[in-house]
């Protein structure tokens, strides 16, 4: 599938957010996006050790699914080294020339995007969500395990309940039960989606478990290729 190329590796943190407030205004956020998409694609990676530091050894994997019936339809791999120091704010950089790599060598197009990480949940309002669904042009949705920004109430504790997450007195995702009386995830939007489409794909995406299975079937295969050490 095609990936734009619009910019290179940044060399420090303020590169790195130059780039990040370069291409925030190319967002599209207003978007309803896809009520029912017919194929959603999940990206997730792997690190060797402790993920600490440039020239970790890493796997991106993207799992493209059906968005109806949840089956593996394509699967991709690329294995790399992280890219960028671990910096706050700035993980994608260490994540996206791998993760592209595997985007690219894709036959599918899927009609939706869904990232381990966040959108507009971010400091710069640019998390890795954001960032692919620019450099795709796809509607794109983040999906956290835990908050990074922002402060939130315990939403109910039935699946489908949620609450705002806010930071700085403007919303900026959500918190969705998933399954009842589990852990809540961070919804966040990327691109070209809102967060109430955003939110009901995620609970499309949760029949049995408290993550997409976008997440769990990439969460597997990037783990898979880094302990064989191969892709494709």
């Amino acid at each position: 599938m095609l990936v734009r190329e619009l910019h290179g590796r940044p060399s420090t943190a303020e590169e790195a957010e130059a780039i990040q407030d370069r291409l925030r205004p190319m967002l599209e956020l207003d978007v309803p996006g896809p009520g029912a998409p017919r194929t959603v694609a999940g990206l997730d990676v792997s690190y060797a050790g402790d993920g600490g530091g440039a020239g970790t050894r890493l796997a991106a994997a993207v799992v493209v699914l059906d968005g109806t019936t949840l089956e593996v339809l394509e699967e991709s791999v690329a294995l790399g080294t992280a890219a960028f120091p671990y910096v706050p704010g700035l993980f994608a950089f260490r994540e996206l020339p791998t993760l592209l790599d595997a985007l690219r060598d894709l036959k599918t197009t899927p009609d939706l995007l869904v990232c381990d990480g966040f959108g507009v949940a971010h400091p710069r309002r640019f998390g890795l969500a954001c960032h692919l669904g620019v450099l795709t042009g796809l509607p794109t949705v983040g999906v956290g395990k835990t908050a990074f920004i922002g402060a939130y109430e315990e939403p109910g504790a039935r699946r489908g309940d949620a609450s705002p997450l806010l930071d700085g007195g403007e919303v900026v995702g959500r918190v969705l039960r998933t399954r009842d009386g589990v852990k809540p995830v961070f919804v966040s939007v990327g691109h070209r989606v809102d967060l109430d489409t955003a939110c009901r794909n995620v609970l499309a995406l949760t029949p049995e478990y408290r993550l997409p299975e976008t997440t769990r079937r990439a969460d597997r295969l990037s783990r898979d290729a880094l302990s064989s050490g191969g892709a494709g």
